[in-house]
């Protein structure tokens, strides 16, 4: 590589919740709880994680999906759940996440010095994020506050659909004027979010300690027995490269290493 070239990697896209901020991506979790409890119909917290990552609206459409959840909803209310029950779990879903997001917003532990460094090395930094324009307003200037700026917010409601459809991470690519994708990371502690860099032809990094898949805050994460933490980091690790994650790290503070691996050849190599 000559002095006047591009670095290998161009762009790094980073999620928010569970990535970047909000330890455990808590915030989202709490409020489709409660949005399921107020229709009568309550879910449990692994219901309400599943299908992470997903465009909110497109969430709660998953969850009512979900067999035992769908038979609950029929046993209530003698039908299932309709477009327009979609439709009203998000309208109500939407000004509570705003209220809860304010409490959830703490940038996670080492990642403004990452990306101070990755911002050193001539990588731009993007995100994508399945909160809306709205939600997002409340988040990123409680980051930035903390250290967290990226460059490009792209949002659920930006795109005609979430993840895993790669619409998020095309456009944030063009933003930033980053191409090939095989000069784009896309870091994500979801399925739908590592599935969407892939569909992208991006390099996928997926965060597990910090992230859904254990869904603990630092409190939490402290008081837990070390070889329960490691059995359910390997088995975060596991679901994670079966989605095809070219990499798995606990937290964004493990980023740079990885980074030196991405320095050449076609991320959706066999």
């Amino acid at each position: 590589m000559t002095p006047s070239s591009p670095p290998p990697i161009g762009a790094i896209l980073f999620d928010w919740a569970g990535t970047t901020i909000d330890h455990g991506s808590r915030a989202p979790v709490e409020v489709f709880v409660e949005v399921f409890r107020r229709a009568d119909v309550p879910i449990t917290t692994a219901e309400a994680r599943g299908p992470m990552g997903m465009a909110k609206r497109e969430h709660i459409a998953s969850i009512l999906a979900v067999p035992r959840v769908a038979a609950a909803w029929h046993s209530r209310f003698g039908q299932p759940a309709t477009e327009t029950d979609i439709d009203r779990l998000y309208a109500d879903f939407l000004p509570l996440q705003q209220e809860v997001l304010a409490r959830h917003s703490d940038v996670i532990p080492g990642v403004p010095e990452v990306v101070a460094e990755c911002r050193r090395r001539g990588i731009r930094i993007g995100s994508s994020t399945g909160y809306t324009r709205a939600l997002m307003e409340v988040v990123a200037p409680i980051a930035r506050a903390q250290g967290f700026d990226p460059e490009v917010i792209l949002c659920a409601d930006d795109t005609p659909r979430g993840r895993p459809a790669p619409w998020m991470i095309f456009r944030a690519a063009e933003a930033l004027d980053v191409f090939p994708m095989s000069r784009v990371v896309v870091v994500d502690d979801t399925v739908p979010g590592i599935e969407a860099g892939r569909n992208a032809g991006a390099w996928t990094v997926a965060v597990t300690r910090t992230g859904n898949a254990l869904g603990l805050s630092l409190e939490e994460l402290a008081r837990l027995d070390p070889s329960d933490l490691a059995s359910r980091l390997n088995s975060a690790e596991e679901n994670f490269r079966k989605a095809g994650a070219h990499a798995v790290i606990e937290s964004v503070a493990d980023l740079l290493p990885v980074l030196d691996t991405f320095t050449s050849g076609d991320p959706n190599r066999p």
